[in-house]
């Protein structure tokens, strides 16, 4: 017993009951906080990072080069002549060349062009698929 009436298996109660919500919290820094610190901070390093020429993608989606860079605010442009202002927490990642998208809509439209050009010669021939025929 303590001077004040206390036992010491009254103290390891309280600890055992608060020990559960101090590794609650260590679990929580490790698997969430940090890692959230951690990109974070190399966002900022990206983004302050910015230099004429670069191709990005800003946070919405937008593909563009980087024009100029003021303090916080960094000029694209997204065409040939088209120029937009947008402020440095906009942009999401820089783009290198191997980042292209995986579908080249160009392609997609020439593959869609050979299909219906095959199609229309098959009907000029005189065939048509099964769910066209007319059933007399």
């Amino acid at each position: 017993m303590y001077d004040d009436g206390r036992s010491p298996l009254m103290d390891m109660g309280q600890l055992g009951s608060i020990l559960p919500l101090i590794l609650l919290v260590v679990v929580f820094y490790f698997l969430l906080i940090r890692p959230q610190r951690k990109r974070q901070q190399e966002a900022i390093q990206m983004q302050n990072s910015l230099t004429p020429g670069s191709r990005v993608m800003t946070t919405t989606g937008l593909f563009a080069t980087v024009v100029a860079v003021d303090n916080e605010d960094v000029i694209l442009e997204v065409a040939p002549g088209v120029e937009t202002r947008w402020i440095k927490a906009a942009i999401g990642r820089v783009v290198t060349p191997g980042d292209a998208p995986a579908a080249d809509p160009v392609v997609a439209d020439e593959a869609v062009e050979e299909k219906n050009e095959s199609e229309i010669a098959a009907e000029r021939d005189g065939e048509q698929d099964s769910s066209t025929k007319r059933r007399d």
